[in-house]
This record gives structure tokens, sequence and C-alpha cells, in this order.
């Protein structure tokens, strides 16, 4: 991550550029760095990139759940006194920006998500890798992207050292358990927040049928498909999906 973290209270964040803010929230084992993409060009074409980290690690135990995460990111956007926002989210991510658009759809502008969690059990119980060796945790890791080249040592090494720390899996487990149960395939058709859905065609966290139901659930949205792509397509394939969303964003005027 080239931008430093920056430290104001309770929120540790990337802040980068300057114009419209677009929020981008990682899921439960993406760390700011999956975003570096995006970081490096948004800024260019006029908006305010910011990368919170979300306190999976940090919370009460019981207060570990999607919910309190949109409260939470509801306390940064206020800190940082935004009005409207564009919202970014990946796997857990994008659940908790579908959360907190549902609970304040006036500080959203658009939201984008890709890989989400919300619909399906599948989509969040086989999401991160259980305990194991490494050489198990390194092949977990690479099913989560089309070209396995893209866990390099040091992603798995990050995962590895996740899973094994046990404040943490035990934090991994509840976040997981609350996606599941926070299953929002009720409460799409009542989110009319324009919605840009940017998939991987080989996804096999979140597979393309999952994509397609939030398309169908979601009264104003439109779904676009990366080819050769796994679970973090602004990971895999940065440039495409950066050209995808920025068009998107223009054509709706954001």
């Amino acid at each position: 991550m080239e931008n430093q973290l920056k430290t104001e209270g309770k929120f540790n964040y990337v802040e980068a550029g300057d114009g419209t803010p677009i929020i981008i929230l990682h899921g439960l084992m993406g760390g700011l760095s999956n975003f570096d993409g995006m970081t490096n060009f948004f800024p260019e074409k006029g908006y305010k990139v910011l990368l919170p980290e979300l306190p999976l690690y940090s919370l009460p135990l019981l207060k570990t759940n999607v919910k309190q995460f949109a409260k939470y990111l509801k306390e940064f956007i206020d800190h940082k006194k935004f009005k409207e926002v564009i919202l970014v989210g990946n796997s857990l991510g994008g659940h908790i920006g579908l959360l907190f658009t549902k609970m304040y759809p006036e500080y959203v502008k658009t939201l984008v998500i890709t890989g989400s969690s919300g619909l399906y059990e599948s989509a969040m119980g086989e999401s991160y890798p259980k305990r194991g060796d490494k050489d198990y945790i390194r092949k977990k890791t690479e099913n989560v992207f089309y070209d396995p080249k893209i866990a390099t040592p040091e992603l798995v090494e990050d995962v590895y050292d996740t899973v094994n720390d046990r404040t943490k899996l035990i934090r991994t487990l509840s976040i997981a358990k609350s996606a599941i149960r926070h299953n929002m395939a009720k409460d799409l058709p009542e989110i009319n927040t324009p919605t840009c859905i940017i998939w991987g065609k080989n996804d096999t966290v979140t597979p393309p049928n999952v994509g397609k139901e939030f398309n169908e659930l979601l009264p104003d949205s439109e779904l676009f498909w990366i080819d050769k792509c796994g679970h973090a397509a602004m990971m895999e394939h940065p440039d495409r999906f950066n050209e995808i969303l920025i068009d998107w964003l223009v054509k709706r005027k954001f």
C-alpha cells in the first residue's frame, strides 16, 4: 500500500485524492492492499478514495457481526462529515455495504458489490479457510482466485497467521455465522439505490448464480462479468474492474 495509514480516534484508514468520496469495504480475509488498483486509479479521475480498516478483531465478541460493522461505517462517514458516498464492497465488505444501504439509504449515492456475501450460506460458509497446515491454507487461498499465482506467499502467510490465531479465529467464525444469519434476500427488493454488480465468471466462493440473483433482486442494478476471474475481481483484473466501474459512474453521473 503506497498510501500511509491514518489514525484518527478509533478509525484507521487510507485516504487518497479529492472529490466525490468512494469508500471501499474489504472482506473477511481481505487486506487494504487488495485495492491498490483502485487507490491508484480513481484519485486521478476526480474521486477521493478511502479504505477504512474494519474492526473485525477489535470489537467485543457479542458485537462482532455484520450489523455492528455497518454502524461502524456510519460512524466513520459521520466522522469524515460526508453527506453522500459511493460504497464499494468485496465479499463481506459487499454484505456490509448492502446492509448499510438498507439502514442508511440517504448516505449512499451508489453501491458497488463484487463477490458479495448476503444471499446464500455457501457465499460465506467456505469463504475463509479453516485451520490446518500451511499447504492446506495455501491451496484454500489459491482456490479464491482463477489464477493461483495471485495467492502470493505473503498473502498465504497472512491467512495462515489469522486462522491460527485463536482470538482472530473465534471472531472470524462469529462473523461468518453473522453473515449467514443476515441473509438479505427479502431486503434486496426494497433497496432502490443504483447498484453496480461486478462478478468473476469463475468465482467458486460466491458462484456466478449468486451474482445473477443479486441482479434479479436489486431493482436498480446492472451486472458485469469478468472472464477468467475468481472471487476478488479488483485484485485479479484491476484494470478491467476499474474500466467497468468508471464507465458505470460516468454513465450514471456519479
